[in-house]
């Protein structure tokens, strides 16, 4: 990896972050008018846009890394708020239950998290990755917009089904899902235009813009 790129490390950052925060607020289910919504939905679609950048800019090799720090990163996370969740509070500590509440979550939802996240931004990241070999690196929208209805309708199934089936009535864990895909699908539509001056930016500064010819899609080679 040359160690002159000048935005990698940040975008690594601030994917990872997202990722993470994203991770720590999802257990919080908020309603607008007959809208349920996890609270994970109002920063969680950013990171497709961040994995649309890495991918079209650096290459899927260059974003599948990116992934997979920020899976770990958003482990470590969890597995600490997990573990701090569970030491006896200190004697005049009164909030012990509000940090179990919010910060302990329930091992499902945050493995469902996991499993959802690598996987949709996996398929997310080839899904663009092959469509720009297809159109020969025009028709940007077309790859950013199209990407992600598959790789978000995968992310949002797989986390909303497990993370939820026989908790919440089936009813609203169907709704659930087809509100946060179409809200995702909103924020990546509304957000195209900026994608596109970032992207145009980026490849500009780093002297970059990779097609993955002959790249292998194992997600799971680092």
């Amino acid at each position: 990896m040359k160690a002159e790129y000048k935005y990698l490390d940040l975008l690594t950052a601030l994917f990872s972050s997202v990722a993470i925060v994203s991770g720590t607020i999802a257990g919080k289910i908020f309603q607008v008018s007959e809208i349920t919504l996890p609270g994970s939905a109002i920063l969680f679609p950013i990171t497709y846009i961040f994995g649309d950048i890495l991918t079209e800019v650096y290459g899927y090799q260059r974003a599948r890394r990116v992934i997979w720090i920020g899976l770990f990163c958003s482990i470590i996370a969890t597995v600490t708020y997990g573990f701090v969740s569970v030491l006896p509070p200190a004697a005049g500590f009164l909030d012990n239950q509000a940090y179990v509440t919010v910060l302990g979550q329930v091992p499902r939802i945050a493995e469902a998290g996991w499993l959802a996240f690598f996987i949709g931004e996996n398929v997310n990241s080839v899904i663009l990755s092959l469509m720009k070999k297809w159109t020969k690196g025009k028709y940007l929208w077309t790859r950013m917009i199209g990407s992600t209805i598959v790789g978000e309708l995968v992310d949002t199934t797989i986390f909303i089904s497990l993370a939820f089936t026989g908790v919440l009535d089936p009813s609203l864990v169907a709704k659930t899902v087809i509100y946060l895909y179409l809200w995702k699908l909103i924020v990546e539509i509304a957000l195209t235009p900026i994608t596109y001056i970032i992207v145009a930016h980026i490849k500009e500064r780093e002297g970059l813009d990779v097609f993955d010819y002959g790249v292998r899609y194992n997600p799971f080679k680092i």
